[in-house]
This record gives structure tokens, sequence and C-alpha cells, in this order.
């Protein structure tokens, strides 16, 4: 197979350009260090991430949540069960993760390049959206948001959105079509993070609940989460936003808060990640230790990270939620995973 392997996808111009389309006649030699950073036709940023290990999940004490999260009531603490056993997992090959979450811009240009359909499209029956004047209270599910009504889509999730910002009401089924297309068109392989890479990414090497450490009081600095800028929009919940204003109600631009240590944006906040792997309650008891993949099968598809609507306690690097394949909703979007070629060091 042949590879061209720039470490800026701009600057390299026609040359990879042409690889994309049909293939780079050099080869990056061995031996040379593979790039930090890389940039595809969609102009999107992927991050090189290293080989490593690290432990995943991991229940803490119920006392030192509770004080911690004083907002939620005790029995909250006790189903977290899924979060456990913590577990060493030993991810054997770097890999290149977007640097953020797949935008709104980015999405449309793979529409109209590969004339998918999104599932909000699709089957015609849209999907949810914020709506000032839905009361959450006079409907059977207290859903946050109004909904499923074609209506509300990818492009309208019911607040404005501009190109820059990360595309939400896309499914699990939209993310897996973006990869499939993106892997035709450039001779790559790209797909849905596991679990497994998604959490590693996301810890970078640290083991606190967030990237940037333990205190939920300071996450309006690092992350687009339920704050007080959003509470006045949901007052019934107002006593879980954490304290301060990251500056945005809904979605932020993607890349407005700190990077990770190691370089990656919003890996907590601004919109729940569609993971590639199954749910099951007990995964972590019998997963495998290496590169592990998730259960076989299953009924609902995992997402991690938390939102712009997500409480601090559900944006931990650890907490675990899951949704149907086929779920849209104006909080849940995605990132994607480019593997490594052949020969990338170690």
């Amino acid at each position: 197979m042949r590879l061209c392997f720039q470490r800026s996808w701009r600057a390299a111009g026609v040359a990879c350009l042409a690889w994309a389309l049909a293939g780079c006649a050099a080869t990056r030699p061995t031996g040379t260090p593979a790039p930090e950073h890389w940039t595809n036709t969609l102009g999107m940023v992927f991050v090189r991430v290293p080989a490593g290990s690290f432990t995943m999940g991991g229940i803490e004490s119920a006392e030192s949540l509770a004080r911690d999260y004083p907002s939620l009531e005790p029995a909250r603490f006790a189903q977290l069960q899924d979060e456990g056993p913590p577990h060493t997992v030993h991810i054997r090959s770097a890999f290149y993760l977007g640097q953020h979450e797949v935008t709104v811009g980015q999405f449309r240009r793979f529409l109209e390049q590969s004339g998918h359909r999104p599932e909000s499209e699709a089957d015609g029956t849209g999907g949810y959206g914020y709506n000032p004047n839905y009361d959450p209270t006079t409907t059977p599910r207290g859903d946050a948001f109004e909904g499923r009504s074609p209506r509300y889509s990818w492009r309208n999730p019911g607040f404005a959105q501009t190109d820059q910002h990360p595309v939400v009401n896309v499914s699990w089924n939209d993310a897996q079509a973006m990869a499939r297309w993106l892997s035709a068109t450039e001779g790559r392989r790209y797909r849905l993070p596991t679990e497994a890479e998604w959490e590693y990414a996301c810890r970078a090497r640290t083991r606190s609940r967030y990237p940037h450490g333990d205190d939920p009081t300071v996450l309006a600095a690092h992350a687009n989460l339920f704050d007080q800028r959003a509470a006045p929009l949901w007052p019934r919940w107002r006593q879980h936003a954490v304290p301060g204003d990251d500056g945005h109600a809904f979605t932020a631009p993607v890349g407005s808060y700190p990077a990770n240590a190691w370089g990656l944006h919003d890996m907590v906040g601004n919109a729940w990640e569609w993971v590639q792997d199954w749910h099951d309650d007990h995964a972590y008891t019998t997963a495998d230790r290496t590169d592990p993949q998730g259960p076989s099968d299953g009924g609902v598809r995992v997402r991690r990270g938390g939102s712009w609507h997500t409480w601090a306690f559900y944006a931990r690097c650890g907490f675990r939620n899951w949704n149907s394949p086929s779920t849209r909703y104006p909080l849940v979007g995605f990132r994607l995973l480019l593997e490594a070629p052949v020969g990338t060091p170690r």
C-alpha cells in the first residue's frame, strides 16, 4: 500500500491531494518519525496518540462522591457498577484521533460529496431540539428537549451553530457512514475509537476524574458543560450547574477550551461522543486486557465525555453512557480515529 503522510495537508498541497485520490508515489522512509499532526481532505486535524497502558474504570467511594457532588442524591452513586472493576489495558499501537469533534462544516462536506442522507432526514422522523416554549414537566418522560420531530436534525438542533461547532443530532450509524466514506475515498482506515482507546486518549496518562484534575468546581474554565450560562434555560436543574460561566449556553466552537496533555480538545463536554463498542454492565469483568473491542453484540452503543448540557458528575473520564445506534440528539456527536500506517514507531 502506498502512503503519503505529511505533517500538514494544507502545506503539502497538490502532492498529498493526488495521494488522496490515487495514491502517492513515495512512502515515508523507514525510521522517519511519525508526524504529530495530520490533516485530511475535509480539513480534519488528527493528533498522534502513542501506544501505552493505563488503568481503565474504577468506582470511587460513595463518601468522596457525595462530598464533591453535593447536589446529587446518594442513590446515583450506587448506579455505577459498569465503571468497575478497574483494570490495566494495553494499547499496542499508536493511532491518530481527531483533535476536535467532527464539526458541522466537515459533516456537511461529507454529505455533499458522499450523497449520504443522515438518519434524522432519511427516515422522516427527525431528531430532538431546544425549544424555549417547550416545558419538560408536561411530558411523561420529562425530557429536556422537544422531539422526535422532523423540524430538528443536524442542520437545526434548535440553537444557532456555525461550521466550527460540533455536529450534533447524528446517530452512531451516521458516524459509521462517514468513517466508511473517508476510508474508501482516502485509502486509509477511519473508524470510531473503541471505548478503551477513547478513555486512554481522554486521560492522557492522568488518573484524575477529568483531564485537568479532580475538582468539578473549576470545570467552567476547562470544558463546555451545564453551567451558569445554561442554567436559566432549565431552572428545574439549576442546582446541578457547574459554578461559573463557560461562555456558551449551547455548543461552543470546537477548540474553545484548553486541550488535554496530548493536544486533544473537548474530550470532556461540548458533545457526547459515540464510540465503537456495544454497552454491557459487566463488560469490564470479562474484557480483553490488550486492545479490547467490547462485547460482540448488544442493543445499545456507548457514548462518552459529556456535553454542553451535562452535569459535572456525568462528565468524568470514566463515566459510561449509551443509546441505541439510531439515536439522534442535540447533545450527541462524534470524533473519528485514523489508524496509523504500517511502520509508525510504537
